[in-house]
C-alpha cells in the first residue's frame, strides 16, 4: 500500500520511530536558520497524516500558503524516493491526507495558547476527531518560555495531543551543555522527551538524536533538499 511505503521511506521512520511521535508531550527539532528544522517537522507531521490522523501546523514565520506548499513539496519528495508511483494514486492519496491538515499562521503578538484551546474545543463540540500532533514553528526559545510551555503542557494533557516545536540555534553560539544540548534546549530540557539537532556538514545535514528515551547520540547524514537519509 502506498501509504505504508511512504511511511517506511520517511526520514522520521529511520531516525525517530514514527509510532512514538504522538506518544510524547513535547518534542523539538533544533537547527540554525535555514538548515531544515521546519522541513523535518513537516516530515514528522506527514507520518501522522499518512496514518490518516489529523494534524495542526502553527507557524509564527510563514503564511498559510507557504505552509501548505511545504507539505506538498515534502509529500512529492517522499513519493519520488520510492521510485515509480502511479501519478493518479499519488494524487488521490494527497487529496485524502491534505484535508486532514490544518495550517494556522500567527505572529509573536497574536499567538496565544488560549486560541489553540478554543480551536481544539471546537473539534470536541462538533464531535470531530482531535489532531494527534500540533506543530508549533517559530517560537523564540532564546526568551523565557516556561510559563507559555506550562500552558501548552496543560493543552497537551487535556486533549491528549503531542506538541512538536522548532528551536532556532545560532552560529555564534558554540557552547553546549555537558549533555551536548544547545542553550535553547538546555533551559527547558526537562520538558522535552524527544529532540533532534540538525547541523550542516559540508553539503549535507548531520542529524543527531539528543533525546529519545535511551536511544541517544545516533547520527545520520541527510540530503538537505529532501531530508532523506543517505
Amino acid at each position: 500500500m502506498l501509504k505504508n511505503d511512504l511511511i517506511y521511506k520517511s526520514p522520521v521512520y529511520k531516525i525517530l520511530n514514527p509510532d512514538s511521535i504522538c506518544q510524547v508531550k513535547f518534542g523539538a527539532v533544533l537547527s540554525r536558520a535555514g538548515v531544515g528544522k521546519t522541513q523535518f517537522l513537516v516530515q514528522i507531521a506527514l507520518t501522522r497524516l499518512l496514518n490518516m490522523e489529523k494534524i495542526i501546523h502553527i507557524s509564527l514565520d510563514d503564511p498559510m500558503e507557504k505552509i501548505n506548499l511545504r507539505y506538498l513539496d515534502s509529500y512529492n519528495n517522499l513519493v519520488d524516493s520510492i521510485g515509480y508511483v502511479d501519478p493518479q494514486k499519488a494524487k488521490r492519496l494527497w487529496e485524502d491526507i491534505n484535508q486532514l491538515k490544518v495550517a494556522l499562521s500567527y505572529n509573536e503578538s497574536t499567538f496565544d495558547p488560549k486560541k489553540i484551546k478554543e480551536y481544539l474545543n471546537s473539534f470536541k463540540k462538533n464531535s470531530d476527531e482531535l489532531p494527534s500532533i500540533i506543530v508549533i514553528d517559530g517560537l523564540n526559545f532564546d526568551n523565557d518560555l516556561l510559563s507559555l510551555l506550562d500552558q501548552l503542557a496543560i493543552i497537551s494533557k487535556t486533549f491528549d495531543v503531542s506538541l512538536w516545536f522548532s528551536m532556532r540555534t545560532h552560529r555564534e553560539e558554540e557552547s553546549v551543555s555537558s549533555e551536548g544540548y544547545p542553550n535553547q534546549l538546555e533551559k527547558v530540557k526537562d520538558r522535552f522527551e524527544k529532540a533532534l539537532f540538525l547541523n550542516p556538514r559540508d553539503n549535507k545535514i548531520e542529524a543527531t538524536v539528543l533525546k529519545n528515551g535511551e536511544d541517544l547520540n545516533r547520527k545520520y547524514i541527510l540530503d538537505p533538499s529532501t531530508m532523506m537519509p543517505e
